[in-house]
């Protein structure tokens, strides 16, 4: 590990807006702040909001910045990149936000029923060949359930079409409550007369902006997720996105600077 990484998680350890829990598959210790997150960290009853891969943590930052009546926390395992959005955070002063290091596959085991109002999905890997690893799969929701508010709401934005249309496919064969979505969310003009969603357009981190640079047109999906209802997966073919590898990690360093 290089000198630069090592100091990184060294900051990560000694800020206070961050919490890593990194061994949570192996460590049966029950989450101390699971359900206490208003009253042991936040000091206060504004909705909780969660990003799930929140990568460098930019969009989380830019979040808390805009909604101060809401709290963010920015998920993520790989700490050198968190390190990024903690750090400004950290300078910036701001209360209403923190970061949560650890796998997502373990999310549901650090908020308790009810504890979370919202999810952002911003630019996940779209897992177009591991259904399971999908945030928006019925392996995922699931999970959401044990912490989302009834009826609480998903965002999706993202530059993969797979991702896109499974998501969208997601609701429809569930029946989820579609709020918005659009296939060209710079260029839909039903988005120019929505306030909040004019606000979270203000928003890009350099990930987005590298692949609007490419001439790619940003999804972005707003379901509601109900806590009871059986979930079935889409039984549809989707068109692969033909412009990224299934691995994401062998691509250019365009993924390597989220």
């Amino acid at each position: 590990m290089s000198k630069n990484k090592l100091a990184k998680f060294a900051e990560m350890a000694a800020n206070p807006l961050v919490i890593e829990a990194p061994g949570v598959a192996v460590d049966p210790t029950p989450f101390s702040l699971k359900g206490r997150w208003h009253e042991d960290f936040f000091h206060n009853t504004n909705p909780i909001v969660l990003e799930l891969g929140c990568g460098r943590g930019e969009y989380a930052v830019g979040l808390a910045r805009l909604f101060p009546d809401k709290n963010f926390i920015g998920v993520d395992i790989k700490g050198a990149r968190m390190w990024t959005g903690a750090t400004e955070a950290l300078k910036e002063g701001l209360t209403n936000i923190s970061f949560l290091r650890t796998h997502i596959e373990f999310i549901d085991r650090f908020f308790a029923k009810n504890e979370v109002a919202e999810i952002w999905l911003t630019f996940s890997d779209p897992q177009m060949k591991k259904v399971t690893k999908r945030l928006t799969s019925t392996y995922f929701l699931k999970r959401y359930r044990h912490f989302l508010h009834d009826g609480g709401i998903i965002h999706v934005k993202t530059d993969s079409n797979f991702l896109f249309t499974y998501t969208n496919l997601m609701a429809a064969e569930n029946a989820l409550p579609l709020d918005f979505h659009t296939d060209d969310l710079y260029h839909t003009l039903k988005v120019n007369e929505d306030t909040e969603v004019q606000n979270i357009l203000s928003i890009q981190t350099y990930y987005e902006q590298q692949w609007i640079a490419r001439g790619l047109t940003i999804k972005y999906v707003k379901f509601r997720l109900p806590q009871t209802g059986d979930l079935f997966e889409p039984d549809v073919e989707i068109e692969l996105d033909d412009y990224r590898s299934y691995n994401r990690s062998k691509r250019s360093g365009l993924e390597r600077a989220k």
